[in-house]
């Protein structure tokens, strides 16, 4: 008799999920041939390398915002990692979501950090199945 699986709990999904919608951001944002460009330095790669979704607000900062799409844009590893804690690629980056999104709903956005959400494992999983059919939608149309 096969030992019964571990359901994962909602933590192991919640880092699947965000795993997931950077991979989504990235493709969403690709041209035909799977490049993307860095919303802070403008450096344009390949959706796979090098390139992360990265969060305008934290993750750590709001569990809200942290599985929001309008929060996540591709940036090269380099700005995502380093660039944002020492202010010049967040300065970028405010600028960028300023002119997608206008300045009100980024002013929204920053109040809204602290905005409480309370998510169970099945939304989570509901969440990931509904990432992945369109991970596999995009990378069907960059041929992958």
């Amino acid at each position: 008799m096969a030992a019964k699986k571990k359901a994962k709990t909602a933590h192991e999904l919640r880092k699947e999920a965000l795993q997931a919608i950077q991979k989504l951001v990235r493709l969403i944002e690709s041209d035909a041939s799977g490049y993307c460009t860095c919303v802070t330095c403008g450096v344009t790669k390949k959706w796979n390398e090098g390139m992360q979704g990265g969060h305008f607000i934290p993750k750590k900062a709001s569990k809200y915002w942290a599985l929001e799409i309008d929060n996540i844009h591709p940036q090269c590893a380099y700005c995502n990692q380093y660039a944002m804690p020492f202010g010049i690629a967040a300065h970028k980056y405010t600028i960028y979501m300023q002119k997608l999104y206008g300045i009100e709903v980024v002013d929204q956005m920053l109040a809204d950090i602290k905005k409480p959400q309370k998510l169970c494992p099945a939304d989570y999983r509901e969440m990931i199945e509904d990432f992945n059919e369109r991970i596999d939608r995009q990378l069907e149309r960059i041929g992958q």
